[in-house]
């Protein structure tokens, strides 16, 4: 089922003449409305008018997690409060949370978005969804609920935690779409394993992940622990929430709205363009918000974009999962390491469960990189061999991709904490 054909399929020239024109007006609306745009741009020199061609986005200034933090809480904001409807806003944990808030209009986009990427995912009027994504000021678990029912769903707000009740409701619910972040999902398997409970058995049938990436190793383990087909979706507070872009049932990349957003890929060393096809930091310009419109934002998350049409049917442009983020890159001993690099060795391998931490130390002046991962199997613990065997070849498939020697140390299962949340797979204790 495709939920708005007009512009999921929509011919690139038509989009493009729609993006120009939308552009052009949210340039003008951030110069008008948002005192941080008019300053930057009066800074270099630019005026809205000199936004002629889609090209010319390149003129404009980027925005940054920084901007929203400094102008805290509602200063890049383009209406009063009185028109915003709903706040919601990221976290906080390392200082001022990022605030964004919705008109009407924009609650109304937002949830026709997000009913596109449930339909590109295969779900359809007669599923009933279990939402275990937690609700509050993070928009996972507002954005699916208000899409999932726009599409015509049956919705259990279940929300995160308490795992147990979770799977009994999957149980008695007969919950057939799963929404939560896939580190989530993987714990969701293993404690129904632990209970006997047979996911073959229910009739979950499908899952829409998100709030977090995952490798394409991921998420066959979380396909074959959970019997379901797994998608992955992306959205950032910043920019909407959910609903920017998901994945179809070909999995093979993630369909953007390019109707409400533009969509740029720069090197995130020189912020220069980069050609469509080539891997660098995805950077996103809202063309139709009015709470908080957004022009090139800076997201940190390197990826690449496709425009070729996908099997099945949409034209929209693709972006790849997201192979890693600027900030969580790991510099070790001068050579940039991405988690992802990691989990994709270790998801690959039959022998280890999909449970690890990476965890940085300092030693003799140097930084020391080490990989613990549970084994899938503890009767492997019984021998010695087999558990060296299984030790070298990890080590020497993680050589193969970073070209660096790391300590593996090879853990229990069970032993390594879960996430009902983001998962947290670093631990920095280097001391230099």
């Amino acid at each position: 089922m495709i939920w708005d054909r007009e512009f999921e399929c929509a011919g690139r020239e038509k989009i493009r003449e729609l993006q120009l024109e939308r552009l052009k007006h949210t340039v003008q609306y951030c110069y008008d409305n948002v005192p941080h745009y008019k300053k930057k741009f009066d800074e270099i020199g630019l005026k809205p008018e000199h936004i002629k061609t889609l090209k010319d986005i390149e003129k404009i200034p980027f925005t940054t997690k920084e901007d929203f933090r400094a102008n805290y809480p509602y200063d890049m904001f383009a209406v009063p409060m009185k028109e915003i409807v709903r706040l919601h806003g990221s976290s906080g944990t390392t200082g001022n949370p990022v605030v964004t808030g919705y008109t009407r209009h924009d609650l109304d986009m937002w949830t026709g978005l997000v009913a596109r990427v449930a339909c590109a995912a295969g779900v359809v009027p007669d599923d009933i969804a279990q939402i275990s994504f937690g609700y509050g000021l993070f928009t996972g678990g507002f954005g699916l609920h208000y899409g999932l029912e726009r599409v015509g769903l049956s919705v259990i707000p279940v929300s995160s935690g308490n795992t147990k009740r979770q799977i009994k409701f999957m149980q008695d619910f007969g919950s057939t779409v799963l929404i939560s972040t896939p580190s989530y999902a993987m714990y969701l398997g293993e404690t129904a394993q632990e209970m006997g409970v047979d996911f073959k058995k229910l009739k979950l049938r499908l899952g829409l992940f998100g709030g977090e990436g995952h490798t394409k190793e991921m998420q066959k383990q979380i396909e074959k622990y959970l019997n379901i087909t797994d998608t992955e979706n992306y959205g950032l507070t910043e920019v909407i929430g959910p609903g920017f872009s998901g994945e179809c049932y070909v999995q093979n990349g993630m369909h953007i709205a390019d109707d409400e957003f533009i969509s740029e890929i720069i090197d995130p060393e020189t912020g220069k363009v980069l050609p469509m096809g080539e891997k660098g930091e995805l950077v996103v310009t809202s063309l139709t918000k009015e709470g908080v419109p957004i022009l090139r934002y800076r997201t940190k998350d390197i990826t690449r974009l496709m425009d070729e049409p996908c099997k099945c049917g949409r034209t929209t442009t693709r972006m790849e999962k997201v192979s890693g983020r600027t900030d969580d890159m790991l510099v070790i001993r001068g050579v940039n390491v991405f988690p992802s690099q990691i989990e994709g060795v270790l998801l690959g391998m039959d022998d280890v469960a999909p449970h690890y931490e990476i965890v940085l130390t300092t030693e003799k002046h140097l930084d020391r990189i080490e990989v613990k991962v549970e084994v899938a199997d503890a009767e492997l613990l019984t021998s010695y061999s087999a558990l060296e065997d299984l030790r070298a070849r990890i080590s020497n498939n993680i050589y193969s991709i970073l070209n660096m020697h790391v300590k593996v140390t090879l853990a229990e299962p069970h032993t390594l904490k879960r996430f009902e949340g983001k998962a947290r797979r670093v631990t920095d204790m280097r001391t230099e």
